[in-house]
């Protein structure tokens, strides 16, 4: 009996501790906010005053820098793209001169969230008119350049739509489209709204 008495102490701990796990797990999965410790979004204030400002939808602002930095600001890349969202200089330069930024520096957009998100979603904003409102493109064109993009385009290369996006001739561009996409689907399911 004495030696029953252990094991009877441990049968009633694994009755109570598996029960609060089981609680545990359920709150943790029927919460909805849950998803958002997998799929964080930083700058968030940034990213909806531009984003507002700009008529472009936060969650593609979001998920661009999710994929271009993964929120890491100060960042220059190895072809020299500056900040959250790795602008290259003179797509940088010329952006600040057709945005009227004067304000806004090279020094600012590779250091500054704020600079770096205004003149990214500005940018976005212009791609996605010069694709004549095609989000899908505008995705390629963030990565490739808009004059790649117009070319697969205009010769039949690619369709502009995510279903055919396999057939973006440029491997890295052909990631990056799906990447984005991904985090834009993701965002959009756990956030209620931005």
């Amino acid at each position: 009996m004495e030696q029953d008495r252990p094991a009877m102490i441990w049968l009633r701990k694994k009755r109570v501790l598996l029960p609060v796990l089981i609680t545990f797990i359920a709150v943790l999965f029927l919460s909805s906010h849950w998803m958002t410790w997998i799929y964080p979004i930083y700058y968030k204030n940034e990213i909806r005053k531009h984003a507002e400002y700009y008529e472009v939808d936060p969650f593609l602002v979001a998920s661009i820098i999710r994929v271009e930095t993964n929120y890491k600001p100060g960042k220059e890349s190895k072809r020299g793209a500056l900040g959250l969202m790795q602008l290259m200089p003179d797509t940088a330069n010329w952006a600040m001169e057709m945005a009227k930024l004067p304000a806004i520096t090279l020094d600012r957009v590779k250091h500054e969230a704020d600079a770096n998100i205004q003149l990214g979603t500005w940018y976005i904003q212009k791609l996605h008119q010069e694709m004549d409102g095609n989000p899908v493109a505008a995705i390629a064109a963030y990565n490739a350049g808009p004059g790649n993009v117009r070319s697969w385009l205009r010769k039949g290369l690619w369709d502009g739509s995510y279903d055919n996006v396999k057939d973006i001739p440029i491997g890295e561009t052909r990631h990056y489209v799906q990447r984005v996409v991904y985090y834009y689907d993701q965002y959009r399911d756990v956030y209620d709204s931005f």
